[in-house]
């Protein structure tokens, strides 16, 4: 199932958000970044973000949502599914990563990683959205995909098995 999940995915990288109709998948690798899914069964339509960071400092005046941070990039998905014609309590919403990747060591920076994570509840809560299940915190990085095709969420932690997330 994984293998063919990889045939039409769609990576992410940091900042990015991609929103998208069945079939295919949305896919991203984490380490203190965050992600969300979000998932519509009856349209079959998904999207995901990366998010980098909690907020930005100062947003210039009339620029767009950025998905580098949480609050913009969540900003961005509620305008997408009203775009859609969809409600935030009808979307199933899954939230990855911010994990501590300096645990263990002798760096002293704040955890970004717990930052992103409470930064997105915030944001989610705002606009709406219910979190339906998250794997987030810890020390590991985490690489998760999003079939738009069922809404399944595949997750892999190094050294464990991998994760099937139903809708």
């Amino acid at each position: 199932m994984k293998a063919g999940l990889r045939q039409s995915e769609i990576f992410l990288h940091p900042g990015e958000l991609c929103f998208s109709r069945a079939p295919g998948c949305l896919g991203t690798l984490l380490g203190s970044c965050v992600s969300v899914t979000l998932w519509h069964p009856g349209l079959r339509f998904g999207g995901m973000c990366h998010i980098l960071l909690p907020a930005r400092q100062n947003r210039p005046p009339g620029a767009l949502p950025d998905g580098r941070y949480a609050d913009e990039a969540i900003e961005r998905f509620y305008y997408e599914i009203k775009a859609q014609r969809i409600t935030p309590k009808e979307c199933q919403i899954k939230l990855f990563g911010g994990g501590n990747m300096f645990a263990g060591t002798t760096v002293t920076l704040p955890n970004i990683g717990e930052r992103n994570i409470d930064a997105t509840r915030t944001a989610l809560s705002y606009y709406g959205f219910s979190i339906q299940t998250e794997h987030v915190g810890g020390t590991a990085r985490r690489r998760l995909f999003l079939d738009l095709g069922n809404g399944d969420v595949w997750l892999t932690v190094p050294g464990t098995d991998s994760l099937l997330l139903k809708p």
